[in-house]
């Protein structure tokens, strides 16, 4: 007759097997004393404007309005539709996004997988055993090989009592925050390049027609010139010259006309296409509003608002919580366990009174020696979260100094345009005068050759001038935070 080795519960000893494991789900929705530093949100800076005087206007038209929140969709202050369905095209189909979007579910799930360390946790197990019963406990005409087959549940927990679980998923949730402006910071930059290579377009395109016009006024005086030849008005080397100017002027065209080409090709991937599916949208200088009135936050609500400085804000917060996980690592711990289940020489005997068995088991563990290794983690922990504060500084820093940059450049561009369109108003006129006096022969080439390159390089300043205080007041939106 084969001896059992397993005990079976009374019903006393399954209550009390019952009443352990409701006791171990019971304390897994407490948490110990967290150890470690807790997160404190960094205060903002205590400065009242981004420059060292108070900020004025920019004048020539446009003004700073002070404390104004910006708006979601900042981009339609400058009034063209075509730029705002682009905008809306690329947020659509960037993969960009799509990519940041799936790095913030990465990050929630990471998290969320770790908060499962702080329940029970069941497995179950079935196995069977083949062994060989010696000669003497198999018997004279017993067969020597059996069979054991065993089916068992176990129930473990380790209690979260220093909160080092606790903190492990703390400074998850804080990647998953990171990831979140993370995200905000790629739709700012998304919709600022979007508008930038707009108005970059819209440049080319009226350098493009500066140069095409200079080059019509060119030919017309060089037609003049050959008729002024035919009668000895001018010599052979006055029209070399005329033709030498046409061709310097049209050697200009290609750079741009390639430059043009590339420009389109960025704005059709940024709208989330493949180059051979060109966007319809073009954009004209002419078309493009100057925004007049200019939101400017407060220092206060720019660390509130850019995404760059609450992601290292998330950051110093992750940081944070690693120190007390690295401290939880270093003292006791506790890991408690139950299970049952039954075990018998036939699968058909398994759940047959007298099979079954359980058992309760608690461990401690106390690191002694290590080789430094814990404390050492310890203290890099220590060290990241310094590194992590560091440059949280850093990027407050630099976000005031994008600020104060967009706004100086405003102020300067404001004064650019101004002298850029009186500049080439003066030209313009001076060359329809030496143009009038050329038909007459009252002026020598030269003086044709001076007005004409006057002419081009003021319209190409002035051009270059309104675009980049279009870019310069794009760039500032985008310093402010936008307004995600």
């Amino acid at each position: 007759m084969t001896r059992r080795l397993r005990l079976h519960p009374t019903r006393h000893e399954r209550l009390r097997l019952c009443s352990a494991v409701i006791t171990l789900v019971s304390a897994a929705t407490l948490r110990g004393c967290a150890v470690g530093p807790d997160f404190v949100t960094p205060p903002p800076p205590e400065v009242a404007r981004f420059t060292p005087e108070r900020t004025a206007s920019p004048g020539n038209r446009q003004r700073f309005v002070e404390g104004r929140d910006i708006p979601r969709n900042w981009w339609w202050a400058f009034g063209s539709k075509p730029l705002a369905d682009l905008v809306q095209q690329a947020i659509d189909h960037n993969p960009t996004l799509e990519a940041a979007e799936a790095a913030i579910r990465v990050a929630h799930y990471n998290a969320e997988a770790q908060k499962g360390a702080s329940l029970p946790q069941l497995s179950g197990s079935s196995y069977s055993t083949m062994g060989v019963a010696s000669n003497e406990a198999a018997g004279a005409t017993a067969q020597p090989l059996y069979t054991l087959f065993t089916k068992q549940l176990v129930v473990s927990f380790t209690p979260d009592i220093w909160g080092g679980n606790f903190r492990s998923v703390e400074s998850l949730e804080a990647q998953t925050e990171i990831q979140r402006y993370q995200l905000e910071a790629a739709y700012l930059t998304l919709t600022s390049n979007v508008v930038i290579a707009a108005i970059e377009e819209a440049s080319l395109r009226a350098q493009i027609a500066t140069i095409k016009n200079i080059i019509g006024i060119e030919k017309d005086l060089l037609a003049l010139s050959k008729r002024q030849l035919a009668y000895g008005a001018v010599s052979g080397v006055d029209v070399a010259a005329q033709e030498t100017a046409l061709l310097q002027a049209e050697e200009i065209l290609p750079p741009l006309e390639k430059a043009l080409a590339r420009q389109r090709d960025l704005l059709t991937a940024l709208a989330g296409r493949y180059s051979s599916d060109e966007i319809g949208e073009t954009f004209e200088l002419g078309r493009l509003s100057l925004p007049l009135e200019v939101p400017l936050s407060l220092p206060s609500q720019l660390v509130a608002r850019r995404p760059d400085i609450k992601a290292a804000a998330a950051n110093v917060h992750s940081a944070d919580a690693l120190v007390g996980v690295a401290i939880a690592a270093r003292l006791p711990n506790i890991t408690l366990s139950a299970g049952g289940g039954s075990s018998a020489l036939q699968f058909s005997q398994l759940f047959t009174p007298g099979t079954g068995f359980y058992f309760l088991a608690a461990n401690a563990a106390q690191p002694i020696f290590d080789g430094m290794t814990l404390l050492n983690k310890e203290q890099a922990a220590e060290a990241s979260l310094a590194l992590a504060e560091a440059q949280y500084r850093a990027t407050v820093i630099n976000a005031f100094q994008n600020v104060s940059d967009a706004l100086r450049a405003l102020q300067s561009d404001a004064h650019a345009v101004k002298v850029a369109a009186k500049a080439e108003q003066t030209a313009n006129h001076s060359l329809d005068l030496v143009r009038r006096q050329a038909r007459f022969g009252e002026v020598d080439q030269l003086a044709v050759l001076n007005a004409e390159q006057a002419y081009l390089q003021t319209s190409i300043v002035r051009v270059i001038a309104e675009s980049t205080r279009l870019s310069d007041t794009a760039a500032l939106f985008m310093a402010l935070g936008g307004g995600w």
